[in-house]
Parts: C-alpha cells; sequence; structure tokens
C-alpha cells in the first residue's frame, strides 16, 4: 500500500469521530474553553467563531489556503477535542498545528486528532508539520513524540524587553522590505540556520512575500531590511509582529560576515512600534538553531533581560502512522502567537 493510501485510509477511519469546526459548534466549545482556559478562551472563542464561518476557505485546494482550519473530536454528540492547523505563508506545504484541546485524561483523543490532521493534509500533499509547544508541558511533547512520530527540532525562546539601556545612539538605517527582497531574505535566514537544521527549517522566498490577503491574517507585521550601501547587499532582516496590537515580537536575521549592533536593530524597532503605540510590550525571539544562538544569548543576558517563554520546536517532515502508547494526558492549549504577561 502507498503512501497516498495509507494516509487516506487513516483519514476515512476518523471521519466518524472527527470534522471540521462549524458554527453550531460554538456553544458547546465555549463551555469546554471556559473550563479549561479561564480568561484566556476570550480571544480563543473570537478565533473559532471566524472559523467557523470561513466555509468557503474550506474547498480551495492546499496551495491557495492561508487561514487557519480546525477540527473537533465527537464522542456522543460531546466534543471532546479540538485542533487548529494553519498553513504557512508563502508556502501551504508547510503545515502548523497551533492549538489542540482535549479534555481531562483524554490522551487518545489528543493522539487521534493529530493523526487525523496529518493524514488530511498530508493526503493533500503538505510534507512538513511543525509544531512550537511550551516546554514545560512534558506530557504534551512526549504526545508528540512518542504517540505521533514528530522528532525534537530546537528551541524558540522569547525575551522580554525592560529597562532597555543602549550603548550606541546611531540608527541602523532600515529601509521597508519589497517583495522583491524575498529570495535574498530567504537566503539570509537559510544561511544563519545549523547545518543539520536546514532541511527543516530552511525557507523558500514565498515566505518573504506579503500576500495580497494580508489583512485576513490573525496578525499584523512589518518588515523591513538592512543594506550594505556599498554593493545593495541585504545584510539584516527585521520583522514586528503583533497579534493583539499590545505585545509585540522582534525577530531579526543578520549576515554573519557583517556586525550590525544588536542594539542599533533593537532601538530601531522600538522606535517603530511607539509610532503606533504609546504603551506596549515587546519581546525578543531568540531561536537556538541558528549559528549565531550563543553570542545572541550572551548578549541579552548581558543586556539584563529575563526569558518568559520557551517552546520546543517539533517537526515531522513525513507521514508515518504513529504507534499506539498508554499514557495519558491532562488538558492543554497553545499557539504560536499567544503571549501572556502578567
Amino acid at each position: 500500500m502507498n503512501l497516498a493510501n495509507r494516509q487516506k485510509n487513516i483519514y476515512n477511519d476518523y471521519m466518524m469521530r472527527i470534522r471540521r469546526l462549524n458554527c453550531f459548534d460554538i456553544p458547546k466549545i465555549s463551555k469546554m474553553v471556559d473550563y479549561t482556559v479561564g480568561d484566556d478562551g476570550i480571544r480563543f472563542k473570537k478565533d473559532l467563531t471566524h472559523e467557523a464561518f470561513s466555509l468557503i476557505h474550506t474547498l480551495l485546494p492546499l496551495k491557495y489556503k492561508f487561514r487557519p482550519e480546525s477540527y473537533v473530536f465527537l464522542e456522543k454528540n460531546d466534543i471532546n477535542g479540538i485542533i487548529t492547523i494553519s498553513p504557512t505563508m508563502g508556502n501551504p506545504y508547510k503545515m502548523n498545528i497551533t492549538r489542540l484541546v482535549f479534555t481531562n485524561n483524554s490522551y487518545d483523543v489528543g493522539k487521534q486528532l493529530v493523526d487525523f490532521v496529518v493524514a488530511r493534509y498530508g493526503a493533500k500533499g503538505a510534507n512538513s508539520f511543525i509544531v512550537s509547544a511550551d516546554s514545560s508541558h512534558d506530557e504534551l511533547i512526549q504526545l508528540f513524540l512518542q504517540g505521533c512520530g514528530f522528532r525534537q527540532c530546537s528551541y524558540v525562546n522569547l525575551w522580554k524587553i525592560e529597562n532597555f539601556a543602549p550603548e550606541t545612539d546611531s540608527k541602523a538605517n532600515f529601509r521597508i522590505c519589497q517583495n522583491s527582497d524575498a529570495r535574498a531574505v530567504a537566503k539570509l535566514f537559510n544561511s544563519e540556520l545549523k547545518v543539520h537544521f536546514r532541511p527543516s527549517l530552511e525557507k523558500v522566498k514565498q515566505e518573504y512575500i506579503e500576500p495580497f490577503f494580508n489583512g485576513m491574517t490573525s496578525f499584523y507585521k512589518n518588515r523591513y531590511v538592512l543594506e550594505e550601501p556599498s554593493k545593495k547587499r541585504i545584510i539584516s532582516y527585521l520583522s514586528i509582529t503583533t497579534s493583539d496590537n499590545q505585545n509585540f515580537i522582534i525577530d531579526m536575521s543578520l549576515n554573519e560576515a557583517y556586525q550590525v549592533p544588536y542594539d542599533e536593530i533593537i532601538n530601531f524597532a522600538l522606535a517603530e512600534i511607539s509610532r503606533r503605540k504609546t504603551h506596549f510590550t515587546a519581546f525578543i525571539k531568540h531561536r537556538q538553531y541558528t549559528k549565531n544562538a550563543d553570542l545572541f544569548e550572551e548578549y541579552l543576558h548581558k543586556r539584563n533581560l529575563n526569558c518568559v517563554q520557551t517552546k520546543s520546536v517539533l517537526v515531522k517532515d513525513f507521514y508515518k502512522p504513529a504507534k499506539e502508547t498508554e499514557n495519558a494526558l491532562q488538558v492543554f492549549l497553545f499557539g504560536d502567537n499567544k503571549i501572556t504577561v502578567n
């Protein structure tokens, strides 16, 4: 039996219990979420409501998908689990599992939901599935690693910017990133990756091209590039992302051959955020799978910044039937753009 047929058979096995989220599920999910995640459920329910009414998007081929899609697990007409999967902008064949909720001690529900979306989207042509899960959720990580055939790739940290006092007053001369810069920016990002992470985490130029439906996404991103003056070569890429217009994530890629001061980049990013918000919270993304990860971490410690979140990056590069397991889990909810600030 070939790979596509195995995926189709697993998908058909789950069809009796798992289906696409619809608007009639929202009242049931509201009760479930209120119980499991408390105040964080407000945005969660809002996002699900938008997804439930996006019927046209469900009909699109995989290469045209751009919004999250959610599925529910049913047992005796009760919803016992929810999973959300989102395509990567510019590369819909790289899928991100961004949310997973299941009732207490229902490890098998979570496993079946994950297996279902891997089988469904794998049959449609997806070749990579990525999860960023909080590293404190050991049992959740084991669900993906041991139960669903994912592998531990690396870590991504968020450092909160507080009382930032730069050593230099100079300003980096960034400009707005254009779609024509996409190839150079993708090359810059890939050159930063440690060699053994490239097959799973490298990006294609389409991931840096701003889509025409950008306003329909659940987040807002500003993108900038810094050029080497004499050669017009891009030596730094900067993005500022927010999903709530209050918490902003600063991410950067640098050419290791050029020593662009971190202070200058962060100064520029904070100034750009200040142009639209007076009061905000900013975070710096630190990707441990890059060549300069250790040097960047030393800088963050030197600045007395605090790491407030560490997420494990879990990857499944190809479809493989999951092994059975008898472990048990509690309820988990997670998402790439979710930040909790005390």
